[in-house]
C-alpha cells in the first residue's frame, strides 16, 4: 500500500468444505473440488496481498482446517464461520472489522485475480458510500465496498447484483473480462478463468487433476 491509497480491509468467506465448489464439474471428486477451491482462495488472497490499496485480510473459514492454518502462518486474520451460510459467514467478518473503514468483501473463488484488478476496483469505490463488482455475467457478485459509515449489506445468491444494487451499492463499470469478475461455479466459467490466465496455485491444482486441464496456459505468475 502506497501513501496514496486508502487503507482498505477485506473480509473474505471461505466455505471449506467437501461440498465446496458443488457444480464444478461432475466428474471430480470431492477432493479434488476442496483442492480446486483452497487453489482459487489461494490465489485470490495473494493478489490482495499484493495490491497497494489492500491493509489487511479477514478470512472467514473453520479454523480446524489446514488452509486457515497456512493462512494465519500468513498473517491473514481467521474469523469462526458460523456455519449460516454465505450471508452468515460474511455478516460475522463484517462484525469482526467493526467501523473499520473502508472495506470490502470480496469472494474467494476468482482465480484469475491479479494486484492490479483488486486496485483498479478499489480506487473505482473510493467514490462511492456502498459500491458492488457484479461477476462477468452481470448477476452475481464479486465484490461489495463500503468507504462510509454505512455497513455494505451482504446480500449474496442468485441474483445478488441486483439485490446489492437495491440495497444502495452503486454498481461499478468494470471491464466485463476484468479478472475481479471471473469467478469459477461451472466448468464453463473455469475453461474462461484459464483463458484469462490463474494464479499459481490453481494451475498447480489443475495441472494434479487432469492432463487435459494442464495442456492449458501456463500460470499467470
Amino acid at each position: 500500500m502506497t501513501d496514496s491509497s486508502l487503507p482498505w480491509t477485506v473480509v473474505v468467506p471461505v466455505k471449506g468444505t467437501v461440498d465446496s465448489k458443488s457444480r464444478l464439474h461432475p466428474d471430480i471428486a470431492d477432493g479434488d473440488r476442496m483442492r480446486l477451491a483452497e487453489a482459487f482462495t489461494l490465489d485470490a488472497l495473494a493478489a490482495l496481498a499484493a495490491a497497494r490499496r489492500v491493509a489487511s485480510i479477514i478470512v472467514v473459514t473453520d479454523p480446524t482446517t489446514p488452509l486457515a492454518a497456512e493462512l494465519g502462518s500468513r498473517g491473514v486474520l481467521i474469523v469462526s464461520d458460523p456455519g449460516l451460510g454465505l450471508n452468515g459467514a460474511i455478516a460475522e467478518g463484517l462484525r469482526a472489522v467493526g467501523e473499520t473503514r473502508p472495506l470490502a468483501v470480496l469472494l474467494g473463488d476468482l482465480p484469475s485475480l491479479t494486484p492490479e484488478a483488486v486496485d483498479d476496483a478499489l480506487s473505482a469505490a473510493e467514490a462511492h458510500p456502498l459500491a458492488v463488482v457484479p461477476d462477468a455475467d452481470g448477476a452475481g457478485t464479486t465484490l461489495l465496498t463500503a468507504t462510509t459509515a454505512a455497513p455494505p449489506v451482504p446480500r449474496f445468491g442468485a441474483g445478488s447484483a441486483a439485490a446489492h444494487a437495491a440495497a444502495g451499492h452503486r454498481i461499478l463499470a468494470l471491464p466485463a473480462d476484468s479478472p475481479i469478475r471471473r469467478d469459477v461455479d461451472t466448468a464453463a466459467d473455469l475453461d474462461a478463468a484459464v483463458a484469462l490466465g490463474v494464479g499459481a496455485h490453481t494451475h498447480a491444482a489443475l495441472a494434479a487433476l487432469s492432463p487435459r486441464r494442464a495442456s492449458g496456459p501456463s500460470p499467470r505468475r
